[in-house]
């Protein structure tokens, strides 16, 4: 069977290309010899990324913060906190099943990003002492589906408390926060 020319000639021009990329990596290396006649390839040194100034790390925290407590308001907002006003969490209500299934993955997407929110937060001292008490809060979020499918109505009140809690520490802080809602591949992949 015969083979295409244009396929000879992309597999000519590959292999080629890769022969003088290795020939070129091979001539930047030194070899040196020891008395065994053993060779011993050194490696060129790569550039080193340089430390951050402690100031770059708080303001890279902040904005991580801001990034990630965005999300988680926006989730909330969006999934929980409009469903729970219209009433679409009561038993009978049109639509619950689904409505209960989305509020599950965006509370715990929240709960994900709210979590990430406080690591980020230890990278700045004002705002890990602004989030130090909403601690326990948000280790709470953990119950939230279990509480929605028994009808409890105050679940998606003390989602949006907390949620609001964190905003107004971030406010305090420098750092204020506005709902982001996350796109539908952000919340099943959990971040």
């Amino acid at each position: 069977m015969p083979v295409p020319i244009r396929r000879l000639c992309v597999a000519l021009t590959l292999c080629c290309a890769l022969l003088a990329g290795s020939a070129a990596y091979g001539a930047s290396a030194t070899t040196t010899s020891t008395k065994d006649t053993a060779a011993v390839q050194v490696l060129p040194a790569a550039d080193t990324p340089s430390p951050t100034t402690s100031a770059e790390r708080q303001k890279f925290a902040k904005t991580r913060f801001v990034a990630n407590a965005a999300l988680a308001a926006g989730a909330t907002y969006q999934w929980i906190v409009k469903p729970w006003k219209a009433g679409k969490f009561k038993k009978g209500a049109h639509g619950r099943k689904l409505t209960l299934v989305k509020a599950g993955l965006a509370g715990a997407f929240a709960y994900n990003r709210l979590k990430a929110a406080v690591r980020n937060a230890q990278g700045d001292p004002l705002l890990s002492k602004a989030l130090a008490p909403l601690n326990a809060g948000i280790q709470s979020l953990k119950d939230l589906p279990a509480k929605l499918r028994k009808g409890d109505q105050n679940a998606a009140g003390s989602f949006d408390d907390i949620i609001n809690k964190v905003k107004d520490a971030g406010k305090s802080a420098g750092a204020p926060v506005q709902n982001k809602v996350p796109s539908a591949s952000q919340l099943r992949s959990g971040s």
